[in-house]
């Protein structure tokens, strides 16, 4: 019912209850306040009946809850297909051309790795070769 109360709100609560009212009338106080909330509940219950009855036997199964505007529209829009949202979410969908451009970049890649590979496996001239003393030259400022 009041889902942001911690613990210790309702410590601190009951302490000041127990303050306020003393142990010796905290029960009656606690029995008036139970009571009160029952009535309040009747009464709402009561107010919905006689709002469904004067709508008439079409609207038997209407639920106040249901005209949250969250739960209106998750009902009547996103669930339901009356409207055609299945095929404007496949539509608007980027998944199935992501996949087609990941299997180009990643088959891309391959050819160039089979290329790469295939290189290597070739003999270079001699006056390419590099000793094993020789260094590329590495300048600081050049990022």
């Amino acid at each position: 019912m009041f889902p942001n109360i911690s613990f210790m709100d309702l410590l601190t609560l009951a302490i000041l209850a127990v303050v306020l009212f003393g142990p010796d009338k905290l029960p009656e106080v606690i029995q008036n306040v139970v009571g009160f909330l029952r009535k309040v509940r009747e009464f709402s219950e009561s107010a919905k009946q006689e709002v469904r009855s004067e709508l008439g036997p079409e609207f038997e199964d209407f639920e106040f809850e249901d005209l949250h505007p969250k739960t209106l529209i998750r009902k009547h829009v996103l669930d339901g297909d009356a409207l055609g949202v299945d095929e404007i979410r496949r539509a608007l969908d980027p998944r199935a051309e992501l996949s087609e451009v990941s299997d180009a970049v990643l088959g891309a890649a391959d050819d160039r790795r089979d290329a790469a590979s295939a290189e290597r496996r070739t003999p270079l001239p001699e006056e390419t070769v590099d000793g094993p003393d020789a260094h590329a030259a590495f300048d600081p400022d050049a990022s």
